[in-house]
């Protein structure tokens, strides 16, 4: 029964004159105004969601050696290459990073930070894509340290779950 009620709601609220879901027609609700992420994100009904694999950042400087953190950066900086990545990866669906509703970052251990996770470089590249005036949306998020990833070298990997308005045409 909920699979046609579904596509009848979305069919009365079409012939209704009701725009199509969009990034702002995602709820999402934040502990307090300065949140950096969403306490919860609830997506509209007949919305499709788009579900990334983990992204892992490209190389900042290729001529070190391959499988180091000198290759692909500091987590900071191999934040924000898989943010940029996932940035273009969603436009090629149509969507941009206002349309992600969930996000899992994966952080390794940085030598640098004495084997801990430098959620703080995370937050610096984060905060450039996310909750800014160009782009005010935050996602709901968890952020965990692991033992390792694809990789030597490889500090961050991150996947997200975005949520892709109905085709109204």
């Amino acid at each position: 029964m909920k699979a046609i009620f579904v596509p009848i709601v979305a069919a009365l609220a079409l012939a209704a004159g009701a725009p199509p879901a969009s990034a702002q027609d995602v709820e999402r609700t934040y502990s307090s105004p300065q949140s950096i992420i969403a306490t919860t994100t609830t997506v509209p009904a007949g919305s499709t969601l788009v579900f990334l694999s983990g992204v892992l950042p490209d190389a900042a400087d290729p001529a070190a050696e391959q499988g180091t953190v000198a290759y692909y950066g500091d987590t900071e900086t191999q934040s924000a290459s898989a943010f940029s990545k996932i940035q273009e990866t969603l436009r090629g669906q149509g969507l941009t990073l206002g349309d992600v509703v969930s996000m899992t970052v994966y952080l390794v251990g940085d030598p640098a930070n004495g084997g801990r996770m430098d959620f703080a470089g995370m937050m610096r590249a984060y905060g450039r894509y996310f909750g800014t005036a160009e782009q005010p949306h935050r996602p709901s998020r968890s952020t965990v340290q692991v033992a390792g990833l694809a990789g030597p070298g490889f500090l961050v990997e991150i996947e997200v779950t975005a949520a892709k308005a109905p085709d109204t045409r």
